[in-house]
């Protein structure tokens, strides 16, 4: 067991940009990502996209006026996902219930967009953020929470190595049904070795020329 005697407080996530190979994540800002974004969010298949997210698919104005108020957020922190080969802005992602005082930070309110889901940049936009929270922050604990109906959600936290802890039951009332919530999280002593199979799963050799990964995340920590 880890000795805390002289534990501190971690500092609090800040306002700056994680670049990897394949994407990048920026501060969310209205000015430059409300376009992208927009495009990103609205594009076909929105409904199913925004299920299990606390907002829903929505026009115009009233995107910019959730963007204005996701922009100057300090909890959740809200970043732009940057797809490096097109420079456009395809997603968010947020560093949210932020608690340096244990050590404990969770990524949330996610979505990627049709066109970097399932990709490269979106496994690398979640290693980014691991990397910033357990090697720059020092954080001891990283956690994702989902809907327990929310299968691709739950799917991509045992992907990406998230360990399974359990279901708080009646956790919320979400656009007025239940949702019972599943908890994942990863620790600062297991990611040393997730982070060795995220390497190598990143490598460009682990990639054909179409782009197809030769082998899988989970193979890289068996």
């Amino acid at each position: 067991m880890t000795d805390l005697a002289h534990w501190q407080a971690c500092p609090r996530p800040e306002r700056v940009t994680l670049t990897g190979a394949h994407c990048r994540l920026e501060p969310l800002d209205p000015a430059r990502h409300a376009d992208d974004l927009f495009a990103a969010s609205m594009a076909p298949g929105a409904d199913a996209r925004f299920r299990y997210l606390f907002e829903s698919p929505c026009d115009r104005p009233t995107f910019e006026r959730w963007i204005a108020g996701a922009a100057s957020a300090e909890d959740p922190l809200a970043f732009a996902v940057i797809d490096r080969a097109s420079g456009r802005c395809e997603g968010r992602q947020t560093l949210m219930r932020i608690t340096p005082e244990h050590g404990v930070i969770e990524i949330g309110s996610i979505l990627w967009g049709p066109a970097i889901s399932q990709t490269r940049v979106t496994t690398e936009a979640l290693y980014l953020f691991a990397q910033y929270v357990f090697e720059t922050l020092g954080y001891r604990r990283f956690e994702w929470k989902c809907h327990s109906h929310n299968e691709p959600s739950i799917r991509a936290a045992r992907r990406f190595g998230f360990q399974f802890e359990g279901t708080f039951r009646q956790h919320m009332v979400l656009k007025g049904a239940n949702r019972d919530t599943c908890w994942f999280a990863m620790t600062d002593t297991e990611w040393p070795t997730l982070r060795a199979a995220f390497d190598q799963w990143l490598a460009p050799a682990n990639f054909d020329a179409q782009g197809r990964q030769r082998a899988t995340l989970a193979s890289f920590r068996a």
